[in-house]
């Protein structure tokens, strides 16, 4: 998977297309980032008490989990935020590289 976690990514597709944010969780099996900010869900947990007595559960907002191939990664190129795709390559020391290609950099 090209996206790692801590990866600053666009929505290119849905209902949250163009929001930028960054990325929280990577899961290469299912092919599923976490997003900051982004496919915010509303989840009903049971209600119950902690040992103090406050009252906990009820309806929370939190982010679900959105496909891989609909986000693209964003660079930062003379001094504007860009999406590219990203690509690999080799250095002279046999390293893999990820780039971006659009501006060409190493990420």
């Amino acid at each position: 998977m090209r996206i790692k976690k801590g990866d600053l990514v666009q929505v290119i597709s849905g209902k949250d297309k163009g929001l930028q944010g960054r990325v929280i969780a990577a899961y290469p099996r299912e092919q599923r980032v976490l997003v900051e900010g982004v496919n915010r869900i509303k989840k009903h947990t049971k209600v119950g008490q902690t040992a103090r007595g406050a009252k906990t559960g009820g309806i929370i907002t939190q982010e679900a989990p959105i496909h891989v191939s609909n986000v693209m990664l964003v660079v930062e190129h003379e001094g504007k935020k860009v999406p590219t795709r990203v690509g690999y390559r080799f250095d002279e020391n046999g390293n893999k590289i990820r780039y971006a290609k659009r501006t060409g950099e190493d990420i």
